[in-house]
């Protein structure tokens, strides 16, 4: 791929970005001179992702198929649906992580920022850059803590004091006050969960728009999963999120939009294609969704 669409993303992006927030700033001030909404009503939100029919092959086999939906900025939108439905393949197709498996292919459209991703232009290591990206199992480096936050600056050559880098990074990953008086040892001395935090501070070190999580608290326990939904909460403010989840009173707790997934059996079993149910906010798919799939799913019925 070539790196020709560096200036397109990055520059691009960026000034997307501000207009983003500048129409933000306007729609806050005209809404407080006007009277206040209803308690249940939620803000709109601008749309970061635009995902347009979107549908993932790998070689002859449909993975998922024609994906359609809005996911909005600072909103955290959960995954959900049973093992095999597709949810870690769409949430890979949002960083271009498919790009790295051969037999992969993508069809559809999807937007950032007014960007087509999958332009020929755009080149998908910038993509990671600014969508980052926490997999299912700690994968904490073999350096200190210190150089495992330092790592992304470096490579991206960030300018700026790499001692401030990594205390942002730490602070916004909540770690720094456990951690601040041994960054020089080896992260693999770190908890399951301190781990995870790490990688989540790791991912943020490079200033990403939208971070993309994967099953991010299945291996921790629920001491651990509590501090990462804390910090999932926290983060949205600065954050856009996007959550693979299996534990649907995760899903229920931090998210503000949720989407269901199911699998569609072919070949009399033999194959799988995951397709998307419903969308909606997440206190409706918990309380009144409009499928009997989702119903049935939430409730425990199936999966």
């Amino acid at each position: 791929m070539s790196r020709s669409g560096d200036r397109p993303l990055a520059e691009n992006v960026t000034e997307q970005r501000r207009q983003d927030e500048a129409a933000a700033a306007a729609v806050r001030a005209a809404t407080q001179q006007e009277s206040p909404a209803p308690a249940a009503q939620r803000e709109p939100r601008d749309v970061i992702f635009d995902v347009d029919d979107i549908s993932v092959y790998y070689g002859e086999h449909k993975a998922i198929r024609n994906v359609t939906l809005d996911l909005r900025v600072n909103e955290i939108t959960a995954l959900i649906g049973p093992s095999g439905c597709g949810k870690s393949t769409f949430i890979r197709c949002l960083n271009r992580m498919n790009d790295l498996i051969p037999s992969a292919r993508v069809d559809g459209k999807i937007v950032y920022h007014g960007e087509d991703l999958y332009a020929s232009n755009i080149d998908p290591v910038q993509v990671r850059k600014r969508i980052g990206m926490v997999f299912q199992k700690p994968n904490p480096f073999p350096k200190s803590i210190y150089d495992n936050i330092a790592f992304g600056p470096r490579v991206m050559g960030m300018k700026g004091d790499m001692d401030e880098i990594v205390e942002r990074a730490l602070r916004r990953g909540a770690l720094w006050e456990e951690v601040k008086d041994r960054l020089k040892t080896n992260a693999f001395g770190m908890s399951g969960g301190q781990q995870q935090r790490l990688c989540i501070a790791r991912a943020l070190a490079t200033e990403p728009d939208v971070l993309l999580m994967d099953e991010p608290c299945s291996a921790l326990d629920p001491i651990s999963t509590g501090r990462i939904e804390d910090l999932m909460a926290e983060l949205k403010q600065d954050y856009s999120i996007v959550i693979v989840t299996h534990n649907m009173q995760q899903a229920a707790r931090v998210s503000d939009m949720t989407a269901f997934f199911t699998v569609e059996l072919h070949d009399e079993g033999k194959s799988r294609t995951g397709m998307v149910v419903e969308y909606d906010e997440t206190d409706k798919i918990f309380t009144n969704p409009d499928d009997k799939r989702t119903e049935d799913y939430v409730t425990g019925k199936f999966g």
